[in-house]
């Protein structure tokens, strides 16, 4: 059977403080490439997104161009200025306070 020795304490926690501060020491030189490698990562995902969204909002509007050409007819009215009313949820009710 093996005891404790005060020497075999002191190795261990000189073991734990030496890991301690040496991956203290590696997690700042490696932390940033890290990041900086994960953002660009994230930024050229989202820049894909946006190439394949654009192209498919062209096809699809020059799709609904075609069609809309066809069968277009516009009419002007002396009330196209003005917007049109939204839709209404309720009844308006004008309260009065009573004294």
């Amino acid at each position: 059977m093996q005891e404790a020795s005060f020497s075999g304490l002191i190795r261990s926690i000189f073991y734990i403080v030496a890991f301690y501060y040496i991956f203290k020491f590696v997690f700042k030189l490696l932390f940033p490439i890290v990041m900086k490698k994960v953002v660009n990562k994230a930024t050229e995902n989202f820049q894909q997104q946006q190439q394949q969204y654009s192209q498919q909002y062209r096809q699809d509007n020059s799709w609904q161009k075609k069609q809309s050409s066809k069968d277009e007819v516009i009419s002007k009215t002396a009330n196209s200025k003005y917007p049109h009313e939204t839709k209404k949820v309720g009844e308006y009710v004008d309260y009065e306070e009573i004294d």
